[in-house]
């Protein structure tokens, strides 16, 4: 028989990646179904523990330009003072849906570009 702490100890050491891996492993090796890998998961002690942990809440964010609208006028102007871009790129921006108009921005900056930008009239994504 196996030594069951040593297993215990591996289990612990792995990424949630490799655990994930492992869970789809099991479950074609023996057939079972999407409640298995929960409980595999949580006998482990800590291993089903650390790499929640590990997660950190996002804190960077894409303002994504989904459609411009009736007013492009409008929502040109405001992608030119969010970005800097020349008039030819903001309007190809506008075109171009889905474009994302700012990039790996804090959530405070990604809600005031997405609220200039339904002013305007477009439909706007935040990721």
């Amino acid at each position: 028989m196996a030594d069951l702490n040593a297993i215990v100890d591996q289990l612990d050491q792995l990424t949630l990646l490799e655990a994930a891996q492992l869970s789809k492993m099991l479950q074609e090796k023996w057939g079972v179904s999407a409640a298995a890998p929960v409980a595999v998961g949580a006998l482990p002690g800590g291993a089903g523990a650390a790499p929640v942990e590990e997660v950190e809440e996002q804190t960077e964010f894409d303002v994504v330009l989904t459609d411009a609208g009736a007013n492009r006028i409008n929502v040109i102007k405001v992608v030119r003072e969010l970005t800097g871009l020349g008039l030819r790129e903001a309007k190809a921006a506008v075109e171009e849906t889905p474009s994302k108009i700012r990039e790996a921005v804090s959530r405070e900056d990604a809600d005031a570009a997405r609220g200039r930008l339904e002013e305007a009239g477009a439909k706007v994504e935040v990721r």
